[in-house]
This record gives C-alpha cells, structure tokens and sequence, in this order.
C-alpha cells in the first residue's frame, strides 16, 4: 500500500464523502475510527495528528499497553474495544475504554455492571464514571461472535435498564449495534449483513424509545463504502488507514 497515513487518511475521508452523496447522506454523520490493532503508538500518534481521536482495539492487553500514556498525553481520545471481550478482562479495559462495542451476552453484561460499579466505588476520580456499550449482532460467518437470539439481546437491555434505575444513575450506556459482514467477494451477501442490522436497530429502538440506539458500527476497509450505502453511522478502518499489520 503507497502514500503516508495522512494521505490514506485523506483517501479513506473522501471515499465517505462520496459514498455518502452517493446515498443522499451527509458524511458528517459518519464516523471515522481508525483501526490500530498491530499497530504502534508512533502511528496512532501520527494519525491523530492528521486530525483522528476515534480508534479501536481488538484486544485488552494490546489496549492496556499502548493506550493510557496516549490518552494522559490525548485527553480527547475516544478508545472503543471492538474485539471480543472476556469476563476476566474486564476490569482492565473499563478505565481506558469510552464504549466496549462488542457486547454480545448477557453474562458479559452483568461482569461489565459489576466492575464498573466497583470503579465508581473505589477511585475518587471515577465516582461519576459510566461506559457505553453496542450490541453485537452475529449477521456474517459462524465464527463471528455476536447476538444470535433475539430474546437474549433483549435480556440483556432489560438488564442494564434495571442497573440503571437501581442506582439511579447510568452506569452502562446502550449506544446502539454493532456487526461484522462475511468476508466475500459477493456485494448482495454483504449488503443483506448490513441490512440486517439496519432492521433490527430499527425494531429495537421502537420498543424502547426511552434510549437513544442511534449508532450502527458496520464497515471495515473492504467494506465501509457499502455499509455507508445501508445506513452506518461508524466505520471501522483498519488497513486502509496504517497499512498491512506489521506484528503480532
């Protein structure tokens, strides 16, 4: 891949700005995340130079590593845990991480209440704290994390609402949804993944319109343009921004 990260970061904008003209949107709906998992700090640092303060993770302990010295330098970086998340990780990524987008049970919600409620009450500096969430929803491959039922996505709403109102604050955030399209060369498959997501944010922000489930994460670099064309509000740019990973 040719070009600096502030030219690709220019490419990728002006590739949303037509995406978006093309589907009568305005591109300053849509969010830009850059995706510096594999990443060095030197190139995050670069790149929110060229003007980026929302990146993603996939993973805690590369998180943990790179991002709090970024953030006490950044203030405005807005970090969101986009891979999956185990129980036993939690309690390290909440003080890094504004939004966990890779909710996707239950269980992990109840282990996200937990230990945010615990931060509150253990650190004077975050006796106010709260965290957004999105849901994943499993709409691509079979080894894709994510909801499968919808009774078990609506569980964990209920679940949070009731956290909420019981300590009369918002602990947790619903934001809105999240997903991943199949990786295929087929645009109908890709689009149908994108679609789903659209349909069911639509379907669940009419049964609770206490919430604001605005926010439709979908589309990586392969795939961002068409996500723009179903609706997404963030996109998820990893390789078109930093190139291809350089370490594991």
């Amino acid at each position: 891949m040719t070009g600096t990260i502030s030219e690709r970061i220019e490419k990728v904008q002006e590739n949303i700005e037509n995406a978006a003209v093309k589907c009568g949107r305005n591109s300053s709906e849509i969010k830009l995340m850059a995706v510096s998992k594999f990443h060095s700090a030197e190139e995050i640092e670069q790149s929110y130079e060229c003007g980026l303060k929302l990146f993603g993770e996939n993973r805690v302990q590369e998180a943990g590593e790179k991002f709090p010295k970024l953030i006490e330098t950044h203030p405005d970086i807005n970090l969101h845990l986009i891979g999956s998340l185990q129980r036993n990780k939690v309690k390290q990524i909440l003080p890094i991480a504004k939004c966990i987008q890779s909710l996707d049970r239950l269980e992990l919600a109840q282990e996200i209440a937990k230990r945010a409620d615990n931060l509150r009450n253990e650190s004077e500096s975050f006796k106010n704290y709260s965290i957004e969430v999105l849901f994943e929803i499993h709409t691509g491959e079979e080894s894709k994390s994510g909801f499968l039922d919808e009774t078990e996505l609506l569980k964990t709403i209920d679940f949070i609402l009731e956290t909420n109102q019981r300590l009369n604050s918002n602990l947790i955030i619903p934001k809105g949804f999240m997903t991943m399209a199949p990786f295929t060369q087929d645009e109908k498959l890709i689009h149908s993944s994108f679609e789903k997501l659209r349909n069911l944010r639509d379907k669940i922000q009419a049964q609770y319109k206490m919430l604001d489930l605005a926010e439709l994460s979908m589309g990586m670099s392969a795939d961002y343009q068409i996500a723009i064309e179903e609706g997404s509000t963030l996109v998820r740019v990893g390789t078109a921004i930093f190139g291809e990973r350089i370490y594991k």
